[in-house]
Order: structure tokens, then C-alpha cells, then sequence
């Protein structure tokens, strides 16, 4: 069998390897869930439930393991890693509360009895990228798992320690064997076997645009189920009426954690004209507190870019621009790359429009609530946003005006595990998390019984 090797983006050193599985332990494992299936649909809905929440038990117990692990993989800093494996654990939680709620309908009908019941699919293959690979399997398996589905989930070739230990934490917390398998490997193998293949019955995929449209396009030869969650190039809106100063102080945040390898990264900065140059001033003083340091302080705000390839690249989109100002970062071993404050010369230059996937914020003026609104939607983007005013009608209008999927006022927050999370135009399809995921995952069956003579 092949392996691949793991490495620490902190110094870029191999660490540890992991298997890659090749395209016959793929069929053997997908063919193994779709056996399980049948058993693990028919486990009664307090069962399931039970065993969702000694899942997350396992993970609570669990919790400082999993973190170090992804800041040792993926760069994380010990305090966003230790987040997303409480993230895994509120999911478990939410979603063990459930399989004993999927209920249908009683519709009424002439001379019978009409119900719709929530069946679920079968086999579910989940793709996970390496930006957020904690937290964003778990938006995938564990609703899919709570709907009575099984589940194979391929990790990023890049970040598949986290994932490879949930699954053994499964066993551990009593789920039936092969109800959900992790499948470390390269995505032209088992995540394109994931689309071919007619067990799997819907496939979850997180990553580039590019890559979700082939899924798609894939997908569709079987008439299979599909959610993307894809690019996005969010916007920051400021307006000349808000707090300039908390909104200084969070716009850092909202585009370096994870050192701006996030689709939700507000990359996009619109501030009004008539305070541009007292907001810029407020947000250098933030940016140069932005702390770029060993991921496992707990002082620091941003770890390094997962890769030598990605910090390429965004030194790619800094070369020749017109750099306002920059954070620091280490020198040495490891990807590093300061915060970068990008002053972009028209809505054209390549920053400003494309997803660097880095620590870089493209930032424009705009006149008034029209452009900024223009400005916002001129993008084939859509996942998220924010808008910082402290006219309550003018939040309405430009939240109903900009074209995305998760929106934020006087806030950068995007995910909460309790409510729809996802895109819209090309940043995806469908919605993870909250009451919306559940059913995602099932076919609604409508039964008529007659009452006869």
C-alpha cells in the first residue's frame, strides 16, 4: 500500500505517514458501508441518539489530544484548534437530539391515510479540505449519521490525522463497524471513486470552486445527491456612521484567522470614502498587534500557510501591488507570511477579485449604500459577509441586497453550528449545519393507505 507522508507547516518537517488507499480498498470499504447499512438504518431513533451523544463524550474526553494533533498537521493555533474539536463535540450534541425528531407528515386526503416519512439515502461519501478538517467532517458525517445514512470520508491528503482519530473515537464510543470509515487518499482516487461509484448515494464535498463543478458534473450521471461548499471573496462593508473602532478591531480576525485560508475570510474590504483614512489608520494599528507566531502559544493569533505550494501563491497576488501596510511574521523554517494590507487601484486587479486563500485584504473606497451594495455583488462569490452601520434600516437593506449565503451586522461571524451555513451563485450548493442539513440527507417517501369500502 502507499503512503503519503504528513507534514508540519510550522517548520516543514515530515512527521509521521499515513496510508493511500488505492482504488480496490476504496470499493471494499464503500461495499463494507453499504452492508452496514442496512443495520444501522434500523437502529431504533433513541439508539442512534444514545450513541451520537457518547460520541461526543469520547470527543470532550478528547478534546486537547485532537487539538495538538491538528496544530501539529495543519498549523492551527493551539486556541482556533482547540475551538474545532469543541466543534465537533457541540455537532455530535445538536444532531443527537435528532433521529428521534425526523418526523413526516400526515396530510389529509380523501379515503385513506397519507404520511411522508424521511428515509435515508445509504452510503454518504464526504470529501473534507485541509483548511478546517475538524470541524467541517463533522458538518458532514454527523448529520448524515444522525439521519441513519453510512458514512466514507476522504480527509485532505494534506490534514487526515484529525479525521483518521474521530473514526477510531467512533468505535471507541460504540458505533457499529464500517458505520463510518475514513479513507486517507488522493482525491483523483477516492473521492472521484465517490462520484463513480452507485452505492454512494450522495457525496458532500468542501473546497475550490473548480473542483466542486466536476463533482457536480459527475454527480449527475447518477442522478446523485450533492452539497458544495466552494470559493468564496467576501466583503467587509464599513459605513461612515459605524463604530470605526470596534470595527478596526475585528476586520484582522475576520480575514487572518487561519492565516486567510478560509472561505469565509473577508478579503474584501469597502470602507466609505469619507472615513477611508481614519480607518485605515485605526486597522494598521490592529494589524501590526496581530500576533504571527509558534501556532502552539497561546498567544498567538495566526499560524503559518499549510505548504511551501499555497505561500507561493499568495506571495504571487503581493508582488506588484500596492502594499498599504504589513503585520510581521517568523523567518526560518516553516510557511510563513505576514498579514497584508493591499490597497486595491480598481475593482479589476486580480486581488481584489480572486480567492488568495492567504493573510491578504484587498481594500477599495466606495461613495454611497448603491456602490458599496454594487461593489459587494460583483463577484461570482457569495458565502458570506459583513456589514458594520449603526443604521438599523440600512443593515436590512444591504443584507437583503448583497448576494450571499451567511451574513453578519456589527460582527464577523459566519458558522454557528445551529443554524444553515452555505452558499450562494458559485460558492456552492445547499446548506450544512442547523435544522436545514438534516434532511439533506434523506428522501421524503409518501405512503397513502386506503380505507377501502
Amino acid at each position: 500500500m502507499n503512503v503519503t507522508d504528513v507534514i508540519n507547516p510550522a517548520n516543514g518537517a515530515v512527521f509521521t505517514t499515513v496510508p493511500s488507499l488505492g482504488l480496490e480498498e476504496t470499493d471494499a470499504a464503500i461495499e463494507r458501508a453499504r452492508t452496514a447499512f442496512g443495520e444501522w438504518r434500523r437502529v431504533a431513533p433513541g439508539d442512534r441518539a444514545r450513541l451520537l451523544r457518547r460520541f461526543a463524550a469520547v470527543v470532550e474526553d478528547h478534546l486537547e489530544e485532537l487539538a495538538l494533533l491538528e496544530v501539529r498537521n495543519a498549523g492551527h493555533t493551539i486556541g482556533n484548534a482547540r475551538w474545532e474539536a469543541g466543534n465537533v463535540r457541540d455537532v455530535l450534541n445538536y444532531y443527537a437530539g435528532a433521529p428521534e425528531r425526523l418526523s413526516g407528515r400526515q396530510i389529509p386526503v380523501p379515503g385513506g391515510l397519507d404520511v411522508t416519512f424521511h428515509e435515508p439515502l445509504g452510503v454518504v461519501g464526504i470529501i473534507v479540505p485541509w483548511n478546517f478538517p475538524m470541524p467541517i467532517a463533522g458538518w458532514g458525517f454527523v448529520p448524515a449519521l444522525a439521519a441513519g445514512n453510512t458514512v466514507v470520508l476522504k480527509p485532505a491528503e494534506l490534514t487526515p490525522l484529525t479525521a483518521i482519530r474521530l473514526a477510531e473515537l467512533a468505535l471507541e464510543a460504540g458505533l457499529p463497524e464500517n458505520v463510518f470509515q475514513v479513507l486517507p487518499g488522493k482525491g483523483s482516487v477516492v473521492g472521484q471513486r465517490f462520484v463513480t461509484h452507485p452505492a454512494v448515494r450522495k457525496v458532500c464535498f468542501t473546497g475550490s470552486t473548480t473542483v466542486g463543478k466536476s463533482i457536480m458534473a459527475g454527480c449527475a450521471d447518477q442522478v446523485k445527491r450533492v452539497t458544495l461548499e466552494l470559493g468564496g471573496k467576501s466583503a467587509n462593508i464599513v459605513f461612515a456612521d459605524a463604530d470605526l473602532s470596534a470595527a478596526a478591531a475585528a476586520a484582522p480576525g475576520a480575514v487572518f484567522d487561519n492565516a486567510g485560508q478560509d472561505c469565509c475570510a473577508r478579503s474584501r474590504l469597502l470602507v466609505e470614502a469619507s472615513v477611508f483614512d481614519r480607518f485605515l489608520a485605526l486597522f494598521q494599528e490592529n494589524v501590526a498587534k496581530f500576533r504571527t507566531s509558534d501556532p502552539t502559544s497561546e498567544e498567538s493569533d495566526m499560524g503559518p500557510l499549510i505548504s511551501a505550494g499555497q505561500r507561493a501563491t499568495v506571495a504571487g497576488y503581493v508582488g506588484g501591488a500596492d502594499v498599504a501596510f504589513q503585520g510581521t511574521a517568523p523567518s526560518g523554517d516553516g510557511f510563513w507570511f505576514p498579514p497584508t494590507v493591499l490597497l486595491a487601484r480598481s475593482a479589476d486587479d486580480p486581488h481584489w477579485r480572486e480567492e488568495i486563500f492567504g493573510p491578504v485584504v484587498s481594500v477599495l473606497p466606495f461613495r454611497d449604500e448603491a456602490e458599496a451594495i454594487r461593489l459587494a455583488n460583483d463577484t461570482e462569490y457569495g458565502l458570506s459577509g459583513s456589514i458594520w452601520t449603526r443604521d438599523v434600516g440600512r443593515a436590512l437593506r444591504v443584507s437583503r441586497s448583497v448576494e450571499t449565503g451567511a451574513l453578519s451586522v456589527n460582527s464577523n461571524s459566519s458558522v454557528r453550528y445551529w443554524t444553515p451555513f452555505g452558499g450562494m451563485k458559485q460558492s456552492g450548493l445547499g446548506r450544512e449545519l442547523g435544522p436545514d442539513a438534516l434532511l439533506s440527507f434523506t428522501d421524503v417517501k409518501n405512503v397513502f393507505i386506503s380505507m377501502g369500502e
